[in-house]
């Protein structure tokens, strides 16, 4: 079982070995016994204590946190392939990484108790990591053999350009074999097939073609091969590593030749290359053909969904000059709420109290805040202290949201067919759910005309209604919300606007993604009403910058202003408020 370089286990299985009667078995065939068979023991937890025994014969528990993580995934991965050869098992591709996973973290865990036991007894931890041989004389492992072997090298530890060579000897292996792969398959029934099932199907029609053809691989190479394979065919092709890490929070491609991501809040260019600009093009219309919209010259701009619900922004040629550029932001796996926010330093506790109180006592909440400073994140983060008993609407140009109550539903806006008919815009959408009974209403993001419609419904018992808009403070996103008002063409003095605005907003929550790549809430600002013609408004937090800390983190306090919130009366109204004095220092 070869290994990456990153000590992760490859997402595709090796190459099979073909039938009895020497011929791979066709994507169509039925192998619903043999999968049957398999999935009592998929997870492979059976196979967990005794890879963890083997595990422990490599090395001490004092040895263990001298070496690197991905050291540790190699050893546990090693003692994997053993225990797989021994008895004969056969787990796939994400039950051999969960299994992996869960003696590595149940390795180190038992690792770190021992040293905090070692340490409260006085005793001394081993100074030098040194692999040793276990029970049964085992040979103790090479550091550099295992880098090598993840490589599918046999001679000294490979070099970043030898990487790139076998990088591009895989291309071209794949550009060779692709077509007489593709004439063997059939695309529709290997759409169809159990990821499981299509991987090692191909793999054995991949293996036949290579010997045909007299090209030699490694196994790892022959795993990446079906990889790159599947990708193309069923998958988004080159995006496919990215969109499994979950380190990566956005995708951009600029082109067949240039992609770069997000990690940390930084950019970074990675090597993923398209082979040109056809087939970014072709991976943009799978993209988009999934959810029923189409990409071409006439319609050059869409935005879209993934299935996981990552948002997509697609711009073609002629509009993208230097060919078809392709936005994601990607769907969270993990759940974040307000707490996770507070032990990660993007709000306070005190603030996370305030921002869940404004959330249960049904306060109008406009988030704002730049591209990227996590607007939606907060949103859903808010929206879990929502009633279960309510009934919620969402309206969004592309479905992102991720509420966890019962009773929510969904609504997409639709673009114009080709005969530039039947569009749905976001405000069509708002005008229909007014007539749903909704409890409360969500915006994922509010852009023009549909400003209007928001503020009636928020004035109009709708009262817990939620949004985000695009604005750098908060009285900028007042300004920017009267300006959008006027896009609707309806013609009302500004102070009508003003006042329509401080009736329906109650708190404007301000974030931003600061040069460190943190988000942060900065301003937490309460509209208070009138006076004159100019809309009232008090901070409640604000985020105060202090330095800079060695690594580049910047350091700084969520300052509570003391002030008074002018809903502590709804507050108390819902029974929190002595709460929500106490977390405004006010008591």
């Amino acid at each position: 079982m070869a290994r990456d370089e990153t000590g992760q286990i490859p997402d595709a299985e090796g190459a099979a070995q073909p039938n009895g009667d020497g011929r791979a078995p066709s994507p169509g065939a039925d192998a619903g016994g043999e999968r049957g068979d398999a999935n009592a023991q998929i997870e492979g937890r059976h196979l967990d204590p005794r890879v963890a025994a083997l595990v422990r014969e490599r090395l001490t528990l004092d040895e263990v946190l001298q070496q690197s993580r991905r050291y540790l995934a190699q050893t546990v991965s090693a003692c994997l392939e053993e225990v797989v050869a021994a008895t004969g098992e056969r787990l796939s591709m994400m039950a051999q990484r969960d299994l992996v996973t869960r003696v590595l973290n149940a390795w180190l865990a038992e690792a770190r108790e021992h040293a905090s036991q070692a340490e409260a007894t006085g005793a001394a931890p081993a100074s030098a990591p040194q692999a040793r041989a276990g029970g049964g004389g085992k040979t103790p492992i090479d550091p550099a053999a295992v880098a090598r072997e993840a490589e599918g090298t046999s001679g000294a530890a490979a070099d970043p350009e030898s990487s790139r060579a076998r990088r591009q000897r895989l291309l071209e292996t794949k550009a060779t074999i692709q077509p007489i792969v593709m004439e063997r398959i059939d695309i529709s029934v290997a759409a169809s097939l159990e990821p499981d099932e299509l991987e090692r199907q191909i793999a054995e029609i991949v293996s036949e073609v290579l010997v045909e053809q007299k090209l030699q691989l490694n196994r790892a190479e022959q795993k990446q091969l079906v990889r790159l394979l599947i990708n193309d065919m069923v998958g988004l092709g080159p995006l496919e590593p990215l969109l499994a890490d979950d380190s990566v929070t956005d995708i951009m491609v600029n082109g067949p030749k240039q992609v770069y991501v997000e990690r940390g809040g930084k950019l970074e260019l990675t090597d993923v290359e398209f082979r040109d600009n056809a087939h970014v093009m072709n991976i943009a219309t799978r993209i988009v053909t999934r959810i029923g919209r189409r990409i071409d010259e006439s319609t050059p701009l869409v935005d879209a969904r993934l299935e996981d619900g990552s948002r997509v922004n697609i711009i073609a040629p002629p509009l993208a000059i230097d060919g078809t550029s392709i936005s994601i932001r990607k769907f969270s796996k993990k759940s974040i709420t307000l707490d996770t926010m507070a032990r990660n330093n993007n709000v306070s506790d005190a603030l996370a109290t305030v921002l869940k109180i404004a959330s249960r006592c049904r306060l109008n909440i406009l988030i704002s805040g730049g591209t990227g400073s996590g607007k939606t994140t907060l949103l859903n983060a808010m929206s879990r202290m929502i009633d279960h008993g309510e009934r919620i609407v969402t309206i969004e140009d592309a479905a992102e949201l991720q509420l966890q109550q019962p009773h929510v539903v969904r609504l997409e806006t639709r673009p114009p067919s080709l005969e530039g008919l039947g569009e749905i815009t976001m405000r069509d959408l708002l005008k229909n759910s007014l007539r749903m009974r909704p409890d409360r209403i969500i915006l994922g993001e509010v852009r023009g005309a549909e400003a209007l419609d928001m503020l009636q419904a928020m004035n109009t018992g709708h009262d817990g209604s939620m949004c985000t808009l695009h604005a750098n403070s908060p009285r900028e996103a007042l300004t920017r919300l009267e300006n959008m008002v006027a896009m609707s063409g309806v013609k009302l003095p500004p102070q009508a606007v003003r006042t329509q605005i401080a009736d329906a907003i109650n708190v404007i929550v301000q974030i931003s993604r600061m040069r460190d790549g943190m988000r942060r809430v900065v301003k937490v600002t309460e509209v208070v009403g009138m006076e004159g013609d100019v809309i009232t408004t008090q901070d409640l937090f604000e985020y105060s910058f202090d330095g800079e800390s060695s690594d580049g983190r910047l350091s700084g306090s969520f300052r509570g202003s003391g002030l008074r919130p002018h809903f502590s009366a709804r507050a108390d109204y819902y029974g929190v408020a002595n709460a929500l004095l106490e977390a405004m220092g006010c008591r």
